[in-house]
């Protein structure tokens, strides 16, 4: 069967379960409980190396339960994850007051992407100093040894 899409396997769980995905997105919800976690996950398509792709674009949302606990400080509403495991079938919970139907994979592996910082601008680079939020309010006049932008 592949990698079916989260959307598949929400139509017809029953033919996936057992099967092994990988899978990845953007983080909603953790929930810890007593041995495990449960994080909700908005799907996301994969580039080749695995990281779930920006945008708008999903096939659904997922459930990727692990063993153990996660720190919901740093597995945080709207970090990216991609997880491997296996597909054990479906769990009923509201999104709002809609019974969304949610597959839920067995987590083996997985990889939390590192937080990426967006400039103002939209560019991956840009300089803070031409940057108009970025207001140094010492300039010229700074006092000795201050630095407001390295350490």
């Amino acid at each position: 069967a592949g990698n079916p899409s989260v959307a598949e396997v929400r139509t017809n769980p029953e033919r996936f379960v057992g099967s092994r995905v990988r899978w990845g997105g953007t983080i909603v919800e953790v929930q810890n409980r007593a041995d495990e976690t449960l994080g909700q996950i908005v799907a996301r398509e994969l580039t080749d190396d695995g990281k779930p792709k920006a945008g708008d674009r999903s096939s659904g949302r997922f459930i990727a339960r692990s063993d153990g606990f996660l720190d919901p400080a740093i597995y945080a509403d709207g970090r990216r994850l991609t997880v491997t495991g296996e597909i054990t079938g479906l769990q009923v919970k509201e999104v709002g007051e809609y019974n969304y139907r949610f597959p839920v994979i067995d987590v083996d592996a997985s990889y939390l992407w590192p937080r990426e910082i967006e400039s103002v601008r939209g560019s991956r680079y840009y300089d803070p100093y031409w940057d108009p939020f970025w207001y140094d309010p010492w300039y010229p006049y700074r006092p000795f040894g201050y630095r407001p932008y390295y350490w």
